[in-house]
């Protein structure tokens, strides 16, 4: 089959690989669609996979082909999203319910070969079956999806919330399209990219600029989220919390991004600092709301590049072009 391959740091290229083998409990989808992230070009940076060479790609969907000797619950033709991650289910933390944390953490497209592929290889629980009316080619969209609800999850509910999200890429949108559906009183949005915020401004938000300055909130916002993972933006954005709210780190910083806090004004203003780490117990949740229509394909997706462009689709992505890039097989 053909695969793209991130062979060593800043080295990706499309090539012939075998084609994968189910276990007794695995599936193999043929995919119709993968998703690019910020998570991949950590991968094309060395950062993420252990050991390289890889075929990246955690974010597919696709049509099963083959099932392995013990699988009942699916069937061949089945059309299916796929939840990439991999816990070992024996660690203290996996014990405790919290997976995404797991002392040997894997996950497809990250650890083992993933669905940047014609074929990818997948343990049949981590399949979640399509309704008829779901476009596949669509559905790779489930997966960041998933890390957006479980973004959600990691916040005590507040009705009424005032909410700044940095970043109006896909989960800066993905945070913005649940955000107005769990119950804030208002949302704004910031972005250098004014391409990337005038998606905001068509899907609506209450208020939107290149910098907080501009929305002119002297008080801050009861919940400010990252989702960029950029250094600047998560400074600035410590700073904007309101007395009482909430920052979350939502966007995948590079190692070594670093920021400063202030201990006193976290005591004296009872400030909460978070993260949420991919998914957990929130990928068929995702995809029931993506089936219920939480998300616009035709606004989330920007691009479809055949699998073969794989290398220049993560050059467009990492310009920072268009919104949602996907490789099609």
């Amino acid at each position: 089959m053909r695969a793209a391959i991130v062979e060593a740091p800043g080295k990706v290229s499309v090539t012939t690989v075998p084609d994968p083998e189910p276990g007794p409990r695995d599936v193999i989808v043929k995919v119709a669609s993968c998703g690019l992230c910020g998570t991949d070009l950590h991968i094309l940076q060395g950062e993420f996979a252990p050991s390289l060479p890889i075929v990246p790609g955690h974010e597919f969907a696709g049509e099963i082909v083959e099932v392995g000797s013990d699988v009942t619950e699916l069937a061949v033709g089945d059309l299916v999203a796929v939840d990439p991650s991999l816990h070992c289910h024996e660690c203290k933390y996996c014990r405790s319910g919290r997976g995404n944390l797991c002392d040997r953490w894997a996950a497809i497209g990250v650890t083992v070969a993933g669905g940047a592929a014609e074929f990818a290889r997948a343990p049949v629980a981590n399949c979640v079956r399509l309704p008829a009316h779901v476009d596949v080619r669509d559905a790779a969209l489930i997966e960041p999806l998933s890390c957006a609800v479980r973004g959600y999850d990691v916040l005590s509910g507040n009705l009424g919330a005032e909410v700044l999200i940095y970043g109006s890429g896909t989960m800066g949108l993905m945070m913005l399209e649940l955000a107005k559906r769990t119950g804030a009183a208002s949302v704004d949005i910031l972005d250098v990219n004014p391409e990337r915020l005038a998606t905001a401004r068509q899907l609506g938000v209450d208020g939107s600029g290149a910098y907080a300055d501009e929305l002119h909130r002297p008080q801050g916002w009861d919940l400010v989220v990252d989702a960029t993972g950029n250094a600047a933006a998560i400074q600035d954005g410590l700073g904007r919390v309101a007395k009482g709210g909430t920052f979350l780190q939502f966007g995948v910083a590079d190692y070594a991004t670093t920021a400063t806090v202030e201990p006193y004004r976290i005591y004296n203003q009872e400030i909460t600092i978070t993260g949420s780490m991919a998914v957990l117990h929130s990928y068929e949740r995702a995809a029931a709301l993506f089936a219920a229509g939480v998300l616009d394909p035709a606004v989330f997706i920007s691009d479809r590049l055949p699998l073969e462009q794989y290398a220049q689709a993560m050059e467009r992505f990492r310009a920072g072009k268009g919104r949602k890039i996907v490789v099609e097989p």
